[in-house]
């Protein structure tokens, strides 16, 4: 199985699915030019499905997202534990969040340094094994 092209985190989910998110444009254009799936975690979609709220439609539209073949869930397991401990220990000062903390332990664990996230400035922070950097889409949009 060919290893996938990178990974989502939840705020280019909500812009995907949210037509009126400032960031909706730039994230749907990447999302496009990108091999799908991309790799998520439970971590995202429960942050997802939080930050969503109890706005019925609102919840349909991620939900057809989530469930249309763009995204490949990855579990955590209680053996990636004390490496999720250890990534939100070393960015205490940021302070790293567990989905953060899944997604930079998922991409050191597949090879993959391609994020599709509005989060440009933590994860032009974090690091992936050897020092080396993400690669962030969708580029900033000029507001």
């Amino acid at each position: 199985m060919p290893t996938a092209a990178g990974l989502i985190d939840t705020g280019a989910i909500l812009a995907i699915v949210e037509t009126g998110d400032f960031w909706h444009s730039a994230c749907l254009e990447a999302l496009q030019s990108l091999r799908l799936p991309l790799l998520t975690t439970e971590a995202v979609l429960t942050e997802t499905f939080h930050l969503t709220g109890t706005n019925a439609h609102n919840i349909q539209k991620a939900w057809r997202f989530v469930r249309s073949g763009a995204l490949s869930v990855h579990p955590m397991l209680g053996s990636d534990l004390p490496e999720l401990h250890g990534l939100m220990t070393k960015y205490a000062d940021r302070p790293m969040d567990f989905a953060d903390a899944t997604l930079v332990h998922l991409a050191a664990r597949e090879s993959i340094s391609l994020i599709l996230t509005v989060d440009h400035s933590d994860f032009e922070t974090y690091r992936l094994p050897g020092r080396k950097k993400f690669t962030i889409l969708p580029i900033r949009p000029r507001s």
